[in-house]
């Protein structure tokens, strides 16, 4: 054989060898693993850095999120960008600001705990399908692969994306390949008993940690991968010694769920792939605040492998035609051309339709309209709120998706309260309602509730809007209730005073959007009052009278008890002609964050216009907050001013998925009554301070303080439960 022929066969073996190599390819694998997934993202930049394309990526969880990224063609600073913009504390809140909630919703979370609420259904009782709903989670998903752009198809991808999930009925996998890139991700997110499952083709998902965490298989398939870059940022078992609770178990279980399937997966590794695994040390699941940490850490674990990743490098410009290729090209903004409610089954269109400030023909806002569905999922009536932005013949569609509880429109909720008082010994209340929603077109509303325990009361309410928006309302109510009110007299406890309180009342209201409502009626009252010793100052009364009553009742504050910002106003006016006496009432407060530091104050004016207050519908302060130096209701009397000043500092936060955060307050209080039925100094100003612990638990807020006053006056209290 000549040299020529030789020199031509070992061209042909090599450029043939050469080619099999350039065709190969290269499959891209992210594991769940919760927060630790952010690891990925210091991966893909050593991967950019390189110049090493891939030809599909496949992930699960944590993974199929940056997995999902990155084939929309984000690139890995945009992902940590966006992460840094994050609020991850609120993302696993599904509730609205307070201050965004409609009126007759405030009034429901000030009595009532939230995650109590039962489903009242043919089947039976149903409760929520997770501590989580995932709302604003599902919001940020839209987001981060700009979906307010257009909804980005998993099919439609230039980069081949699998996403793994668990259907939680039969326990197989799921894996998306085609339809919307968010509820995918979301779907592969949903870890069972946190977060509600998403519901799908007739399935349930849940994550898909459970099933497949590594996805090697899948990663083969879905590009005919000859070697696969698979990322593990799993997270290991906790030591039998930490293993407790039910909690605990119930995260154990799942945890050796994934491991075993990982195992699985890692056993399909050939030499030809290369595996990489962050040691992510102490980073929790639920440590996203940590993302940072974790993206620094895959990018040193990947360095770790710069020589096998080597062997993947293609020139720069083969790699720049393959970036171009995988960027997101759609402009940068839209206008709405048209905007669409989807059909619902009890809710009217234009009741949603009412929370959306976009206008048909202008810029799209994602902020605010991201805004607008949160402060919509807040009514309570969906399992979740959305929207995609399509292109039909050229317009751009805006479509509006509540997805109303399948579970029910029904609902059983509870709530309680423990006030431990020196001067008044300890009092415990439980409270349950009932209501029944979306009884007609309108949302007419009925709502019944019961106290049982030192105080008792019944309340039977129904709620008429009377168009579809809900603008304007009729409401007929009836309330009944007892109160053992202790008398004092210049600070000695005399008597107890039993106060039975009934009252039917219709009023005609207006809805002042999230600020609040007004109304104007008719309530008539009868009172009856019996002390349990006969020589004291109140006598016992029998009254049946009625009268006008306007109020007007709004409310800004970001929280219940423990705003950071906001104000709210609680203005009502009683005139009884029968009674010869007209009471105003007028309740002011606010509240305003510094640093870690919250300032707010309250006023409080009651007055009779007309002839002085009856004691039975008169001014009680006392208690805590509220002159916390004395009793609760130690001071009775009409023409009364009240005012404090507080001041707390924040030392504490609740963890992820549970809202507010622990304080230290101390407050001034004064107080000034003309008339005064239980002190014989009136006129004289009165003032208290009170220093306390206090938060928002799950069980609601909780207070530990000791009142005083400047006189000599002490008073201590254990608060816990809805007020």
């Amino acid at each position: 054989m000549n040299s020529a022929l030789i020199v031509l066969l070992l061209t042909v073996l090599l450029s043939t060898t050469a080619l099999a190599v350039e065709t190969q390819r290269t499959a891209l694998v992210l594991g769940g693993g919760g927060a630790r997934g952010a690891a990925h993202i210091g991966v893909l930049e050593v991967l950019e850095r390189e110049r090493i394309p891939v030809d599909c990526v496949v992930g699960t969880s944590m993974g199929g999120l940056v997995a999902g990224s990155y084939a929309a063609g984000l690139s890995p600073q945009s992902m940590r960008d966006k992460l840094a913009t994050a609020d991850w504390t609120d993302m696993f809140l599904d509730v609205a600001d307070y201050s965004q909630l409609s009126y007759r919703k405030k009034k429901v979370s000030r009595r009532y705990l939230t995650g109590t609420e039962l489903g009242l259904t043919k089947r039976g009782m149903q409760i929520q399908p997770g501590v989580v709903a995932g709302e604003k989670i599902k919001l940020f998903f839209n987001q981060l692969v700009d979906a307010d752009l257009g909804e980005r198809e998993i099919q439609e991808l230039a980069l081949p994306l699998a996403i793994v999930a668990t259907d939680i009925g039969t326990g197989e996998r799921v894996v998306f390949r085609s339809g919307s890139l968010t509820q995918a991700m979301r779907a592969s997110m949903s870890v069972p008993g946190l977060m509600a499952p998403v519901e799908h083709q007739n399935r349930k998902l849940v994550d898909g940690g459970l099933v497949d965490n590594l996805p090697i298989e899948v990663a083969r398939d879905l590009c005919k991968a000859d070697r696969v870059i698979a990322v593990n940022v799993g997270s290991p078992l906790k030591p039998p010694e930490s293993v407790g609770s039910l909690l605990s178990v119930t995260a154990q279980m799942i945890g050796i769920l994934t491991k075993q399937n990982v195992e699985r997966s890692l056993a399909s590794l050939t030499g030809s792939d290369i595996y990489i695994a962050p040691e992510l040390g102490d980073i929790k699941a639920s440590d996203f605040a940590r993302y940072e940490k974790a993206a620094d850490i895959g990018r040193v674990a990947a360095e770790r492998q710069l020589s096998a990743l080597r062997v993947l490098s293609v020139d720069e410009k083969t790699y720049v035609a393959w970036k171009h290729k995988n960027t997101d090209a759609r402009k940068r903004e839209i206008h709405i051309d048209q905007i669409v409610i989807a059909p619902l089954q009890r809710v009217h269109p234009e009741y949603v339709a009412r929370q959306i400030h976009q206008q048909e023909g202008q810029l799209f806002d994602r902020s605010q309209l991201e805004q607008d569905l949160v402060r919509a999922y807040g009514d309570g009536f969906y399992d979740g709120v959305d929207y995609r932005v399509t292109n039909q013949a050229g317009r751009n569609i805006l479509e509006i998706t509540a997805r109303e509880k399948n579970w029910s429109s029904d609902y059983l909720t509870f709530g309680f309260s423990i006030d431990n008082e020196y001067h008044q010994g300890s009092n415990f209340t439980l409270r349950s309602a009932y209501r029944n929603t979306w009884m007609n077109p309108y949302g007419g509303e009925f709502f019944a509730a019961v106290d049982v325990g030192n105080e008792s009361a019944l309340e039977l309410d129904y709620y008429q809007p009377l168009n579809y928006r809900q603008t304007y309302f009729i409401e007929p109510r009836y309330f009944k209730g007892r109160e053992d009110i202790v008398l004092f007299t210049d600070g000695t406890k005399l008597a107890e005073y039993q106060l039975d309180t009934s009252y039917s009342e219709l009023v005609l209201g207006t809805n002042l959007d999230v600020y609040g409502q007004t109304t104007i009626g008719w309530r008539e009252y009868r009172i009856k009052g019996t002390a349990d010793v006969s020589a004291i100052a109140l006598p016992d009364v029998d009254e049946h009278y009625g009268g006008i009553l306007f109020s007007l009742n709004l409310d800004r504050r970001n929280r219940i008890y423990f705003p950071s910002h906001g104000w709210r106003s609680e203005i009502t006016f009683f005139d009884s002609h029968k009674e010869g006496y007209q009471k105003l009432s007028v309740d002011l407060g606010g509240a305003y964050k510094l640093n870690d530091f919250v300032f707010a104050a309250r006023t409080l004016y009651v007055s009779s216009l007309v002839n002085e207050l009856p004691f039975y519908d008169a001014v009680m302060l006392g208690g805590f907050l509220n002159l916390s130096g004395y009793a609760s209701n130690q001071i009775i009397g009409d023409d009364a001013f009240y005012s404090h000043l507080r001041a707390e500092r924040i030392i504490g936060r609740m963890p992820l998925g549970l809202n507010g955060d622990l304080r230290m307050g101390f407050a001034v209080e004064a107080a000034k009554l003309q008339t005064v039925y239980t002190m014989t100094d009136e006129g004289d100003w009165l003032d208290s301070g009170v220093i306390y612990l206090g938060g928002e638990t799950p069980l609601g807020p909780v207070y530990l303080g000791y009142g005083f006053s400047f006189s000599g006056d002490y008073n201590l209290y254990f608060k816990l439960g809805a007020f």
